[in-house]
């Protein structure tokens, strides 16, 4: 329905144009100069992108004529080629007044495609597809890049797989570039890479067993590429999360750095519980290692050295298992 639109509005045009030009005086009758050459875009060879007529009163109409040339090609019209596809669509449409060159040399509208338009392209994609919200990537190419005519439209990138270790701070990622449905190159591409993000990094020298919630921490940029295993859930929410161990002045967070505060800690007297039906037996143990709501963790029976197993209830009692 649009192209019968498109063509029916062209014809009704063209018909205008003529009316005109039959009226006026026949010395005065427009005259269509050929461009020698022309450059276009992938939508395709138009008429009024190759053909000019010498006065503002004859308007040309946007008449496809043919597909446009690979990138990097040529095609050449002549006067009577132009006629001939111009009237498939526009029978009405003729001309013999013609000026200008015998044949047009048809290219396409092409601009350089250097290494910071790879660069845009890959971090947004790299960064929508795989980086995601854990940080703002930034990237740098490992090797000198060479630039490359490209159409003059706009591009876009496809990523091939990655290592199976992702983006890491060296990779290699393969590539395409497309101008919609127009493949235009495939590469491997050698990249450097560093994620930064606001991390915890101690102020001064953090210790064993202080809540979290309380340490001196400050929040730096940093790459968390360098650094895979940096606590990014801060600040804690409550008390609950405690330091798991010595965190020197300077050094960032890691997620072995911390923990959620044991609900029995080792070397406590706890109530150990034996549940068998109806029966219940409870006896003092001596815990041997931190646990937390639902752990099973080893105790020992002080008086006969017995190591037991029992799970964490509450703060004072553990659940023994045979």
């Amino acid at each position: 329905m649009n192209s019968f639109k498109t063509i029916f509005c062209s014809t009704l045009l063209v018909l205008a144009t003529l009316g005109r030009v039959n009226a006026g005086d026949t010395a005065e009758a427009a005259t269509w100069q050929l461009l020698p050459q022309a450059q276009v875009d992938s939508a395709g060879i138009f008429l009024d992108q190759i053909v000019l007529t010498p006065t503002a009163n004859v308007v040309l109409p946007h008449l496809r004529l043919a597909a446009a040339p690979n990138p990097g090609q040529t095609a050449s019209l002549s006067r009577n080629q132009i006629m001939e596809l111009a009237q498939k669509s526009v029978p009405e449409l003729f001309t013999t007044n013609w000026s200008g060159a015998t044949q047009v040399r048809v290219s396409r509208r092409t601009r350089q495609f250097m290494d910071s338009d790879l660069i845009e392209l890959l971090t947004d994609s790299l960064q929508k597809e795989f980086v995601k919200d854990r940080g703002q990537l930034e990237i740098h190419l490992s090797r000198p890049w060479t630039a490359l005519a490209v159409p003059d439209e706009p591009l876009t990138l496809k990523l091939g797989e990655l290592p199976s270790a992702g983006v890491t701070p060296n990779f290699v990622v393969s590539c395409e570039l497309w101008n919609g449905r127009e493949h235009i190159a495939t590469w491997q591409v050698a990249v450097q890479a560093s994620v930064w993000r606001e991390v915890p990094v101690a102020r001064a020298t953090l210790h064993r067993g202080d809540s979290l919630r309380d340490a001196d921490v400050t929040m730096e940029r940093r790459d968390i590429l360098l650094q895979r295993d940096v606590f990014l859930n801060f600040p804690p929410t409550d008390d609950s999360v405690e330091l798991a161990e010595n965190v020197p002045t300077g050094m960032p967070l890691l997620n072995r750095s911390v923990r959620v505060r044991p609900l029995i800690l080792r070397g406590r007297v706890v109530e150990g519980v034996f549940q068998d039906g109806a029966l219940s037996i409870s006896l003092k143990v001596e815990t041997l290692e931190d646990g937390m709501l639902g752990q099973t963790v080893r105790v020992r029976n002080p008086k006969t050295r017995r190591e037991l197993y029992g799970k964490v209830q509450n703060e004072q009692t553990v659940l023994i298992t045979l």
